[in-house]
């Protein structure tokens, strides 16, 4: 049975090949979230559960994560995934996605919504840190902690880039952790790309009946020297040289 460290690599691997075959963008943002994916889908997550990533534009690690499942079909997933049939959006046209997302700050809204339907479900929402600039994310929280939504967790992809730049330089979001307690959330405070600390951030249990939120500490990029840290791969696209140089890192290290 493969460790979920050798499916992160994998994931990566399938990101950086529909990127560039597809000459896509988002690099950064798709490496951002390879470890909440995967910590998510291969070790918390139950079949009646719901996920619904909000930063629509990381769609092409939540689409390997959902071939190396096989929810959907990994000869499929290159041939298919980032072509007119299915955009470089998550797509609810694609089996295992629940709601078409991009626009920022529309995903915890209909988190929140699911999660207020049926309480005996868990419902988790995945937004970047971008997204905290947005009044939707905020008066969805409000809702949230009012109806003492304890089956929903919200992850926040914390790289601390967005697509103007330092996401705290754009629009200040500290001190992060005590804006969400003050809003009546359970906040738990992660490295994003340690498997350990994401599941045992998950399996926590919140207090008073609190919805919870996962502050994943990440890095933009990550997994790849020239693109961590580097706000440019928001945008930038790979050329072959480039892939074949992502492509021979990500080979090269565990994780």
């Amino acid at each position: 049975m493969q460790s979920i460290t050798e499916i992160a690599k994998k994931i990566r691997l399938m990101v950086i090949e529909m990127l560039y075959r597809a000459q896509s963008c988002h690099l950064g943002s798709n490496m951002s979230e390879v470890e909440i994916l995967v910590t998510l889908y291969f070790k918390i997550m139950k079949p009646k559960d719901i996920f619904i990533l909000s930063k629509g534009w990381g769609a092409a690690a939540l689409y390997a994560v959902l071939a190396e499942k096989g929810i959907i079909n990994k000869k499929d997933l290159l041939k298919n995934y980032y072509t007119e049939k299915y955009p470089g959006l998550v797509s609810e046209k694609v089996p295992g996605v629940v709601l078409s997302t991009g626009s920022a700050g529309h995903g915890i809204g209909v988190a929140v919504g699911m999660a207020l339907a049926d309480r005996d479900r868990k419902v988790y929402c995945l937004i970047s840190d971008g997204e905290c600039n947005c009044g939707t994310t905020w008066e969805a929280a409000l809702f949230a902690a009012h109806y003492k939504l304890n089956n929903l967790t919200l992850i926040i992809d914390y790289n601390q880039l967005q697509a103007f730049g330092e996401t705290n330089k754009v629009l200040q979001l500290e001190p992060l952790a005590r804006k969400w307690k003050s809003f009546n959330w359970w906040v738990v405070p992660v490295n994003g790309h340690n498997f350990n600390d994401l599941i045992s951030a998950f399996g926590q249990k919140t207090v008073h009946k609190r919805p919870k939120v996962i502050i994943a500490n990440t890095i933009k990029g990550k997994g790849i020297p020239f693109a961590e840290n580097r706000v440019e791969w928001h945008y930038f696209n790979l050329n072959k040289e480039l892939y074949n140089e992502a492509k021979r890192y990500i080979c090269q290290n565990a994780n």
